[in-house]
């Protein structure tokens, strides 16, 4: 029995579908992945690496930016 060109249209629709959904559910698995293998290995961000001074020193600089553009 012969298939018609309609049925050969569909097939190779859910093929192509099949592929590229597929392809992209390996893709997210693989990037969730690496994303859990990176953050294991980074180091974590200390915040009491700013000093007291460099903190004054900021919050004077941004009130003196604030007062200036303020005119």
């Amino acid at each position: 029995m012969e298939t018609s060109l309609l049925d050969q249209g569909i097939t190779l629709m859910l093929v192509g579908m099949g592929t590229v959904f597929v392809f992209l559910t390996i893709l997210v698995i693989g990037m969730s992945l690496m994303s859990a293998i990176a953050m294991r290995f980074t180091p974590v961000a200390n915040d009491s690496d700013i000093s007291d001074e460099e903190v004054a020193a900021i919050t004077a600089a941004i009130s003196r930016h604030r007062s200036n553009t303020a005119n």
